[in-house]
């Protein structure tokens, strides 16, 4: 990487984290505000992706469970 030698360099300086947020707060600079039908789809999905996630853990506890029965079984066709 070629750098110009007088370009400034610049401080590692750590900046206040900001971020957007889907929920009202005051305190957001208007930079972060988003309108209210933005945040209410943002939420939307947030809820969406949510009940994607308990159906997926819904599903690796069924195969789990289930596993653990077939093994159990598999051990005991032995021992008879």
């Amino acid at each position: 990487m070629m750098t110009n030698a007088s370009s400034p360099r610049r401080a590692n300086v750590a900046l206040p984290a900001e971020q957007l947020t889907l929920l009202p707060n005051e305190a957001v600079t208007a930079r972060f505000r988003l309108s209210r039908e933005t945040c209410e789809r943002g939420l939307r999905h947030v809820a969406e992706i949510r009940r994607m996630l308990a159906e997926r853990a819904d599903l690796a506890a069924m195969a789990t469970s289930t596993e653990m029965a077939t093994s159990t079984e598999m051990v005991h066709d032995r021992a008879a």
